[in-house]
């Protein structure tokens, strides 16, 4: 087996700094809009995220590293307390519901302590590791389950579900249910159509 080859990214870069200070800003401006003020929402996600449509509620504590690396499609549901680490793309489609404290990883480190930390460094600079990113896609009509962990390079096929407390850690198929840590599926919809004749 090869030696694995990483993508780092440079997360101390102005650019990247930038930001993360400006979706801070946005999202503290989110949390102190009343609750029903829709059309000062609407603008803030929308200068928050890559791409976001119509009809897509979020909740309060909502959190994320950059913004623009999520793109969201319509009709989708995010519950209160969702952490959404965006060093890559999150791809979220159309009709899902993500339940209250969903967090989706794309961020990740090397295993080997030589490979992770920066030994040779600035005295000044207070970035020390290397940081990798995958990205994760959600697609069309997926449920993710309350307290649901996601983890980098993961696919959420269309209509699964996810069951409250999975660690995902690798991609699931379409049209299933899956839950435990690690995450595996444990019915597919046609099992479960079958059983209900």
């Amino acid at each position: 087996m090869g030696k694995k080859e990483y993508k780092y990214i440079e997360t101390a870069s102005t650019e990247l700094c930038e930001l993360r200070a400006n979706a801070r800003i946005l999202m503290k401006e989110y949390e102190a809009l009343d609750f029903g003020d829709e059309g000062g929402k609407r603008r803030i996600l929308e200068q928050l995220f890559g791409k976001i449509g119509r009809n897509v509620p979020i909740d309060e504590n909502f959190h994320c590293e950059y913004g623009k690396n999520i793109f969201i499609g319509n009709d989708v549901i995010i519950g209160p307390n969702c952490t959404f680490i965006d060093n890559e793309k999150i791809l979220i489609g159309n009709c899902i519901m993500f339940a209250p404290n969903v967090q989706i990883y794309t961020a990740y480190h090397p295993v080997l302590p030589e490979e992770r930390y920066i030994f040779e460094r600035d005295a000044d600079d207070p970035i020390y590791y290397r940081t990798c990113a995958d990205p994760v896609e959600i697609k069309d009509g997926a449920w993710i389950g309350g307290g649901a962990i996601i983890l980098p390079g993961v696919t959420i096929g269309k209509n699964s579900i996810i069951g409250a407390g999975s660690v995902v850690n690798r991609s699931i198929p379409d049209n299933c249910v899956a839950v435990g840590n690690p995450c595996r599926v444990i019915k597919t919809f046609d099992e479960i159509r079958r059983n209900n004749v």
